[in-house]
């Protein structure tokens, strides 16, 4: 069977990379329709070896089409689901609208592939957020073995999370910089070139962010209510790719090499752990590659059955593309196929 899939957001970073992946990994697409707002009525995206034109979400008629993979912002998501859910579509939707429904399931093909049958209630499945997604993906093995008490994770968030224009902020700062030009922050409150941010998101009554509020609720929802987790993000200037220092507390014993083996084993996992130097992932290393990277593996002294480890991956791919085209492939070879 093949399927008629829309890509709303087909002109962002997230959108762009959607189509990329759909046409490397051979979807059975009978047709993919790209979306984005009128401004980008007839804009070109590449589909594997064909250029197609968008046409405009507000006009476009979703009947017929099978999938719709999501990735344009919230109150996008929110404003054309009842259309799309109303014409028979199965909404994928990478951005914070729908997460945190508790009739929307929340997927990370790896860690709960389980709760996609729940998508029947709304006709819509949530994408997690991206630092989330690769979290999620290095906890799962562990979790099961020792089961975890509590994590702490400090994130390294590469601009590109944050949307095209702080792509070009990073490299407009860094070009001023060297050539003396005065540097004005836009997309960020303060200079992103050779500086690092402690801020993603809106700040909260807490004082943590929503960006560190959404890993500690998403985690309970994806992998098990009981866990406790506390998060910092931390903006950085880097183009591409998330890493992510994790400290985490168990329950169970479990040594740094049966943690290094059970991520060995982990699907989606590549581990790069040589205790020597450069013998660990970085955001540059792991740039365009669908793995989830994990290094620096250890056990903490400090706390009984305590272990750090170092996780790096691609946000654009994995954080968010790769895993909304995953949850379209879970869906048609477990649902849509019988």
């Amino acid at each position: 069977m093949s399927y008629k899939v829309a890509v709303v957001g087909a002109t962002g970073n997230v959108g762009r990379e959607i189509l990329n992946i759909l046409a490397e990994r051979n979807f059975p697409a009978s047709e993919v329709v790209p979306l984005a707002s009128r401004r980008s009525l007839g804009t070109e995206v590449s589909y594997g070896d064909r250029t197609l034109k968008c046409k405009c979400l507000d006009q476009y008629d979703f009947a017929g089409t099978d999938i719709v993979l999501s990735s344009a912002g919230g109150d996008v998501s929110k404003e054309f689901a009842p259309r799309a859910t109303a014409a028979g579509a199965i909404i994928i939707d990478n951005t914070s609208a729908f997460r945190m429904d508790p009739d929307i399931p929340l997927i990370v093909p790896e860690v709960n592939a389980d709760a996609l049958g729940g998508y029947t209630k709304k006709n819509i499945i949530a994408n997690p957020n991206c630092s989330t997604i690769q979290l999620m993906v290095a906890l799962k093995p562990l979790h099961d073995f020792a089961t975890i008490k509590r994590v702490v994770v400090s994130t390294y968030q590469s601009v590109s999370g944050t949307g095209k224009a702080a792509i070009d902020e990073l490299y407009h700062q860094t070009r001023g910089f060297i050539v003396g030009d005065p540097i004005e922050p836009n997309v960020y409150p303060k200079q992103i070139a050779f500086n690092v941010i402690p801020h993603g998101g809106d700040f909260m009554d807490s004082g943590d962010t929503t960006e560190e509020w959404k890993m500690v609720v998403e985690t309970k929802k994806i992998l098990d209510p009981k866990i406790k987790l506390t998060a910092t993000v931390v903006r950085v200037p880097v183009f591409v790719c998330h890493s992510e220092a994790v400290n985490i507390e168990f329950e169970n014993p479990i040594d740094d090499d049966q943690a290094r083996d059970l991520l060995r084993e982990a699907p989606g996992v590549l581990v790069i752990d040589k205790r020597e130097d450069g013998g660990y992932i970085t955001p540059i290393d792991a740039v365009g590659d669908f793995a989830t990277y994990v290094s620096r593996i250890r056990s903490d002294p400090t706390i009984d059955n305590g272990l750090n480890m170092w996780v790096v991956s691609d946000n654009l791919r994995k954080g968010a593309a790769l895993n909304a085209v995953q949850i379209a492939e879970l869906l048609v070879e477990h649902h849509l196929s019988k």
